[in-house]
């Protein structure tokens, strides 16, 4: 499960402009569904941006912007930070006699 530093009734949204400064710790806006920013892919002219949907959107599939769409769409939430999901390892090995 992911944790968030802002709640989501307090969304300060601060306009993406330049695709050098995305990073994977923050959390992203784009067309109402929070995401994560994962990396770029494509040439250098022609880059796209990978996005993943955070859990609990209704969208479930990672996504593509090119840089006018990542330009007119992307919001970075102000505050808000993605945390990788602790994972704990709590299962009991089985032993075969």
């Amino acid at each position: 499960m992911a944790h968030f530093t802002a709640t989501e009734m307090e969304l300060n949204l601060i306009k993406v402009y330049d695709p050098t400064l995305l990073s994977s710790s923050k959390v992203y806006q784009i067309n109402g569904t929070l995401s994560r920013y994962l990396g770029d892919e494509g040439s250098i002219q022609h880059p796209q941006y990978v996005f993943v949907p955070l859990p609990n959107q209704r969208k479930k599939a990672s996504f593509r912007l090119n840089r006018n769409k990542l330009m007119t769409r992307c919001y970075e939430v102000e505050g808000m930070v993605y945390e990788k999901p602790v994972v704990q390892d709590n299962s009991q090995q089985l032993q075969l006699f």
